[in-house]
């Protein structure tokens, strides 16, 4: 698997979780490699996916418009987390869509599919601050991966720190909060509930 779009973890606990399925012919594979993109690129189902306990998400278009997907390099997403926002993002968190990478090749024995989003300001606010309990360092990356006919959905979270650099002392400790929370296994167990959902089969 192709981890260029994963950056090195200088700071931080380093997070990968992923979940793979077999099958029998390609075809199935190839499949299942497709509804996982089509899921990692339409923000707005992961919600519906992960579970009640995660964040709902809104793919935000560069000129500021609500989109329901597919995402493209430089998109926002929109995050509403159980629990108080930020000031800095209107009440929620805010990721931009960093880098895409797209191997996808049917015909070849591997194949896969990337996007990697980091922390950033709000798009609707004139506030620089970032808006989002890490800092902008941090980055989260999706990999849909195939080989024959096995396919896996992985997520890899590097240079995960609580951002405290903001001009709000509300905002400072919210994040401080969020981010403990985050790191002693919460985010983990949505990710590895997401990363599941994208290779399930169609309800």
């Amino acid at each position: 698997m192709d981890t260029s779009l994963i950056p090195v973890n200088t700071e931080g606990k380093p997070n990968n979780i992923e979940h793979s399925r077999a099958f029998k012919t390609r075809t199935e594979a190839v499949a299942c490699f497709n509804r996982a993109c089509y899921r990692l690129l339409h923000p707005e189902l992961w919600h519906g996916l992960a579970g009640i306990l995660s964040g709902s998400c809104t793919l935000v278009s560069t000129d500021g418009r609500e989109e329901r997907g597919p995402a493209l390099p430089d998109d926002y997403v929109r995050i509403d987390i159980p629990g108080p926002g930020t000031s800095a993002g209107d009440g929620y968190d805010w990721v931009r869509v960093d880098a895409m990478e797209d191997k996808t090749d049917h015909s070849a024995e591997e194949e896969s599919f990337g996007m990697r989003l980091r922390p950033c300001a709000n798009p609707w606010h004139e506030n620089e601050d970032t808006a989002h309990f890490f800092k902008n360092v941090a980055t989260s990356t999706f990999i849909i991966y195939r080989h024959n006919n096995n396919v896996i959905a992985s997520y890899h979270g590097r240079n995960e720190l609580p951002n405290m650099d903001t001009d709000s002392i509300r905002d400072n400790i919210r994040n401080t909060i969020v981010a403990a929370g985050a790191v002693v296994g919460f985010s983990e167990m949505q990710w590895t509930a997401l990363m599941k959902s994208f290779l399930e089969d169609d309800k």
